[in-house]
């Protein structure tokens, strides 16, 4: 019946645009059927830094997702990124209560209280606590220790936080179009499950994704998110870097990124020239070739590097079989996955957006909400059942079969 569906909306403000999905829940019928797109204002590596006018770029694409669904939203589920998130690693342990030594819900709860129950700083708070595997007297339990027989029950787990002041920000932006924000998701795990298969978490991968202002990354172990992080450098640093180097506007170094760029230096002569414009009229310019992938070359490296020392000792080739993952508008970069594996010293490859996604949301740019959508759905639905539903362009556009 209609008056018992949901309409989820899964919102990404990001540096570049702001994104808005909505879906449908109505029994066992997951439809996606609004999605809305405008140019991001007032944000600057993942943060607000511009009340009003990220607020009006975010209530655009909400009115915009809204018409081409003809439908209100409910409850939304809200992407979060940024420098100012941190993370940290805490684990505790109890000794099993019960004479026969077998594990019970109340030294599970206990156990789980005591590892996340670490005080943050001031005007810190808790985002996400990612829980790792139990271990039971030493061993790996992929599931629920429960019932099983054991002494000494640990559980470890990957908190995340954030500075209160910015993520009320985002919270702000949303609520002051009087909606609900019922879970902030951290991008990286939003993009990730979007992008990598359970036999890849399962075996160990690492997800990128390379945005505007950020570069957000999780790491899978034995199938769940072991360690995330974020980076507060994008495709944007690039541009800025060959306006810089270049001596350009912004807007003609992000027309040379975009047609010339390389992850990495193939040009071998530097005789080797492309024009700006490519009209030939006065102030179009040649530039070698071999310059502009240097640049961009540099910056992706760079950026790799930087990310695989956040990793530490969490991540090596032999607990990564999975490789990595590359998503998010930077990863369209020629050369991306190349440059990636070289860096990690594992495969990396480019992530596929899952088949039922319409062609129009295939981009990389959308997994992050693509992934938000996912999550928020799941959450509100015990079954699912994929439905064609006609909105203008949407048909079939989401499952989570």
């Amino acid at each position: 019946m209609k008056s018992a569906s949901r309409f989820i909306g899964a919102i990404e403000i990001g540096s570049a645009k702001a994104t808005v999905l909505i879906g449908e829940n109505a029994g066992t019928a997951l439809n996606l059927i609004g999605f809305g797109e405008c140019q991001s204002r007032g944000v600057i590596k993942g943060s607000v830094v511009d009340y009003k006018a990220a607020s009006e770029a975010v209530h655009a694409a909400i009115e915009q997702a809204e018409r081409s669904a003809n439908e209100r939203i409910d409850l939304v589920f809200l992407a979060q990124t940024g420098a100012h998130l941190e993370g940290f690693y805490n684990e505790a342990f109890v000794n099993v209560k019960a004479a026969d030594n077998m594990v019970g819900a109340q030294d599970i709860e206990t156990v789980c209280r005591l590892a996340t129950d670490k005080q943050l700083p001031p005007g810190r708070m808790v985002v996400r606590h990612l829980r790792r595997p139990f271990r039971l007297d030493g061993r790996n339990v992929p599931g629920s220790p429960e019932n099983l027989v054991g002494q000494r029950l640990e559980a470890g787990y990957w908190t995340v936080h954030g500075q209160e002041s910015k993520l009320a920000d985002s919270l702000h932006v949303i609520r002051g179009f009087n909606l609900e924000v019922r879970e902030l998701i951290l991008s990286s795990l939003a993009s990730g499950h979007m992008v990598t298969t359970a036999e890849e978490r399962q075996n160990g991968v690492l997800a990128l994704d390379l945005g505007a202002g950020t570069t957000d990354f999780v790491l899978y172990r034995d199938g769940l998110p072991f360690l995330t992080g974020v980076l507060p450098v994008g495709g944007a640093h690039l541009t800025s870097d060959l306006a810089l180097g270049l001596r350009l506007t912004e807007g003609q170094a992000e027309k040379m990124k975009l047609r010339h760029g390389r992850a990495l230096v193939q040009s071998r002569s530097k005789s080797d020239k492309v024009w700006l414009d490519g009209n030939y009229t006065i102030g179009d310019r040649q530039f070698p070739q071999m310059t502009i992938e240097q640049i961009t070359a540099a910056r992706t490296w760079e950026t790799f590097e930087v990310v695989r020392k956040k990793l530490g000792t969490a991540f090596t080739p032999d607990t990564c079989s999975g490789g990595v993952v590359l998503t998010g508008g930077g990863a369209k970069l020629p050369g991306i996955a190349e440059a990636a594996a070289r860096v990690f010293g594992i495969p990396a490859h480019l992530g596929e957006t899952p088949t039922w996604v319409h062609d129009n949301l295939r981009d990389p740019s959308y997994s992050t909400v693509l992934g938000l959508l996912y999550h928020g759905m799941a959450a509100h639905a015990e079954s699912v059942a994929p439905q064609r539903r006609g909105f203008g362009f949407f048909r079939k556009l989401f499952a989570t079969t």
